[in-house]
């Protein structure tokens, strides 16, 4: 339904009366020359109405249009006038009914006095104020059934980083889904609109009724969800799709449903990619130039053996920003100081203990590089190399289900990369420097988690800590909790000690691995990437029950169309199809 502006006098127009000639006793009228002619001839129209005045429609807003409740808050205005202006004057200005009804006609324009206070009232120039009322032209949309706004809402009770306003607070609009942090992330909030939806086979499809709010709803250039439901159909759960991936099809002429994948429903899986890849890509485009402009200038801090940065230097900077910035610089200068060591290799010591930490492994584009140039480094070493983990029980308990996925994910992604993982769970070693140690020569620490400043990094050789971390390393090896003989068997024992099931995990990484999750979600930064994400879901997707290990899987099924027929005419979502094999 489109609808045009406020009604033009703030009322709903009434029919004209019919009035039929006759004669007193109320007998109906002999025909007379013309009366055919007046019965086919169009009713002549009346005046149009003048257009609301801009007060009218400010003050229907507030609630203030009655004449005794807008004279209270004027009355209030002119002593806070009279305050502020140092002129008692303005507080014994009165306004009478008459004078108000004239003023919201636009029939008087109040000056002098009365339009100092009237100005002050409502923050508005006194001559817009009664002039016409600018008009907008919005779709409104299908109210989406009770079935579909309870599960919605419900999203709330099962997630608490989640606060969804699903319907559009003013006619037209949308709603928005506010995305709390806890311990790295700043929190967000994203434009979002729930439709009805039906279910189709694979996906489920929004019909060409909800079109016309649809086209509306996703032609701004700002982020903006769809959210698919069920309810009307007594079908269950959410189903979400970037609007950037809806233009397209949604543009197309004719167009008969947009579909959604079904691997795109709302779970612990799905809602903690968009969690975090929200959060962190909104934090990301906020200091972008910052973040650019900081980074040109950290040569001078990677050539030192040691350095560190208050957070209070770059103030400006979000949450997410530091982190990035913080990342960055451990990676850079590990990988300065690992090139060309002979030897044994490394065994690295990580801090990360929640999902929302390790979010920036399957994210950051820069954990990517690190990762690949960890391999390209260490390619000639003479044994595998490794990641120790320390992920107490209490910090397991205090996780929602979606945040330990996020963890788990990011230690099959160093897996996946030929990485041995060790999980240890004693709470003494949670404070325990980030570093990479070369047995018997130094370790090269690294921290940007939990630390008083940006990042904190060092080189030592002294014997004492060199002994206390290599303590720490044979502890975790030795009393691993993921202990395993191949990557399936750890991540499998590491899925339990995460206290998540393994079928539903294994099932869901192969479901949404197949479709990508570039459809449901595209990053805006350029720090942000989910190439790695796809091929981690791919990875353990091909861990489970009768599945194929990813580098067996043929890519190109990974396109596999997501569609709807209706009235013979084929409307058709394509996921972004990977990029490459595993590496």
């Amino acid at each position: 339904m489109t609808t045009t502006g406020p009604p033009a006098d703030g009322h709903t127009p009434q029919p004209a009366v019919d009035t039929t000639r006759g004669d007193a006793s109320g007998a109906a009228p002999r025909d007379a020359p013309g009366d055919a002619d007046d019965a086919l001839r169009e009713p002549e129209p009346g005046p149009v109405p003048p257009p609301p005045t801009l007060l009218r429609v400010e003050l229907a807003k507030r609630g203030w249009a009655r004449f005794s409740t807008f004279e209270v808050h004027y009355t209030h205005a002119a002593r806070k006038a009279a305050a502020e202006y140092g002129d008692p004057r303005l507080a014994r200005l009165t306004i009478s009914s008459t004078t108000f009804k004239r003023w919201l006609a636009g029939e008087q324009i109040p000056r002098g006095n009365a339009g100092t206070v009237l100005e002050h009232m409502l923050g508005i120039d006194v001559d817009a104020l009664l002039g016409p009322a600018p008009t907008r032209t919005f779709t409104t949309p299908r109210l989406p059934d009770d079935a579909s706004l309870a599960t919605a809402r419900a999203l709330d009770v099962t997630w608490s980083t989640s606060f969804l306003s699903p319907t559009a607070p003013a006619p037209g609009g949308g709603g928005v889904w506010q995305l709390d942090g806890h311990r790295v992330f700043d929190g967000t909030s994203v434009a979002v609109q729930l439709y009805e939806a039906e279910a189709g086979p694979d996906s489920v499809v929004i019909g060409p009724d909800d079109h016309p709010h649809l086209r509306d709803f996703i032609r701004p250039a700002r982020r903006a969800l769809l959210l698919a439901a069920l309810g009307a159909r007594r079908g269950e759960g959410l189903f979400v799709l970037d609007a950037v991936r809806a233009r397209q099809p949604v543009a197309a002429d004719p167009v008969d449903v947009l579909p959604i994948p079904r691997a795109y429903r709302l779970d612990d899986l799905t809602y903690g990619i968009l969690w975090a890849v929200l959060n962190l890509d909104d934090g990301l485009l906020a200091d972008d130039a910052l973040l650019e402009a900081e980074r040109s200038g950290l040569d001078d801090f990677l050539g030192r053996e040691r350095s560190a940065v208050a957070r209070s230097a770059m103030p400006d900077l979000s949450d997410v920003g530091t982190a990035w910035l913080g990342s960055h610089v451990c990676d850079q200068h590990i990988l300065r100081k690992l090139r060309a060591e002979p030897g044994e290799p490394p065994v690295f010591w990580a801090r990360e203990q929640y999902g929302e930490e390790a979010a920036a492994w399957l994210f950051f584009r820069h954990k990517h590089t690190y990762l690949r140039s960890l391999r390209d480094a260490l390619a000639d070493a003479d044994g595998p190399y490794g990641h120790v983990f320390c992920l107490p029980h209490n910090a397991v308990k205090t996780s929602e289900r979606y945040e330990r996925t996020l963890l788990f994910l990011t230690l099959a992604l160093m897996e996946q990369h030929g990485l041995t993982t060790w999980v240890c769970t004693e709470p003494e070693y949670a404070q325990v420097d980030g570093f990479a140690l070369l047995p018997g020569e130094r370790a090269i620490i690294a921290n940007w988690l939990r630390t008083d400043g940006i990042w904190q990094v060092d080189t030592t050789s002294h014997w004492a800590r060199l002994r206390a971390y290599a303590d720490a390393v044979r502890h975790a090896q030795t009393r691993s909790v993921t202990d395993g003989a191949t990557a399936a068997e750890r991540l499998r024992r590491l899925a339990d000690h995460l206290d998540l099931d393994w079928a539903w995990l294994t099932g869901r990484c192969a479901e949404l691995g197949r479709y990508g999750s570039a459809g449901m979600l595209r990053p805006r930064s350029r720090l942000i990437g989910l190439e790695e994400l796809d091929e981690v879901l791919r990875f353990v997707g091909g861990l489970g029950p009768g599945g194929r290990p990813a580098s067996d899987l043929d890519h190109g099924d990974f396109g596999a169309l997501a569609g709807a027929v209706t009235g013979g005419n084929r409307t058709q979502f394509r996921p972004d199809r990977p990029r490459g094999g595993r590496r």
